[in-house]
């Protein structure tokens, strides 16, 4: 059967890209009747002998989809739709303002910028994490999909969030220029701070949703750790501002770093430091190839556990 996916166009059955209704119809795609199991193994055996470009592409443009999908569905009836994205953090930057402008000075100068470059990159991180999370869990007829590609799920969050994260960027790129700040060669690194945070998060997000299928609990403990997690990050206030005695213990802290590098190319104008990011993305790398080899050994036992 003839199967269009975007820039894909196989015969794949089409039982392959999703069970769920939701997914089929945001793909713009029919599911056609399964008579028999051997249809289910002729479509995981289509997508596993596919070439490297054309999994790719296939991938790719699942992605895409679902990505897509998850923003229809989080805006779903809503009046202000994607302004979501600019609202909640400028709510927290309201808060912040007050609290450590007015009622605890911390004399930050430009405060408002400072703290509102923090709360972008940690509202990024605490709502992509706890959602990767559950993302197994919450696409249980995805995953008994044969020939599905279960690494892509943690992704989806991570993405849709990366999505409100540069629409609030530019929001912050817009305050700077008006308010006659210049941005310096030093913007050049911000493409690599990004990607840091992404693999970043999504390597621990594939650890969580590993565990979240096993126990449960992850999801609670995950949330419960983003809480007390934004207190030990630079959110809105200086890194050192932290006593030298606990400065080795708090800069385990990976999000100090890339937060830290966020201010020095926006706000000041600076390179990051760049032996620190170095570090980092060793650690990253390294964190991400775990992460997914973990995830993908144990996504051979999913459709049994959930």
């Amino acid at each position: 059967m003839l199967v269009p996916y975007g820039r894909f166009t196989r015969e794949t059955p089409v039982s392959v890209l999703g069970e769920a209704t939701g997914f089929l119809a945001s793909a713009g795609l029919q599911r056609p009747a399964v008579s028999s199991l051997d249809e289910e193994a002729q479509a995981a055996t289509v997508i596993q002998s596919l070439t490297d470009r054309d999994r790719r592409i296939y991938i790719g443009d699942l992605l895409y989809e679902l990505v897509g999908r998850d923003m229809k569905v989080r805006y779903k009836r809503s009046v202000l739709g994607v302004l979501w994205s600019l609202l909640n953090p400028l709510a927290h930057l309201l808060v912040f303002v007050f609290l450590f402008r007015w009622v605890v000075p911390l004399d930050i100068p430009n405060y408002p910028l400072f703290a509102f470059t923090g709360v972008l990159a940690w509202n990024w991180f605490s709502s992509s994490l706890p959602a990767a999370t559950v993302s197994i869990t919450g696409n249980r007829e995805l995953i008994r999909q044969p020939g599905f590609p279960i690494p892509i799920l943690p992704a989806i969050p991570v993405l849709s969030n990366l999505i409100h994260f540069l629409i609030a960027l530019g929001l912050l790129l817009a305050v700077l220029l008006v308010t006659g700040a210049s941005l310096t060669r030093a913007a050049l690194a911000l493409p690599l701070v990004i990607a840091l945070q992404f693999m970043l998060t999504l390597s621990l997000g594939y650890f969580a949703a590993t565990l979240q299928v096993r126990f449960r609990d992850t999801s609670h403990l995950v949330a419960l750790l983003m809480f007390l997690a934004m207190f030990l990050t630079p959110v809105f206030y200086r890194a050192s501002s932290v006593p030298p005695r606990y400065q080795s213990l708090y800069h385990l802290n990976p999000m100090v770093y890339l937060i830290t590098a966020y201010r020095d190319v926006l706000i000041y104008g600076r390179w990051p430091d760049m032996s620190a990011l170095l570090v980092l993305g060793v650690g990253v790398l390294l964190a991400f190839w775990l992460g997914h080899r973990t995830f993908t050994r144990a996504s051979l036992e999913f459709a049994e556990e959930l």
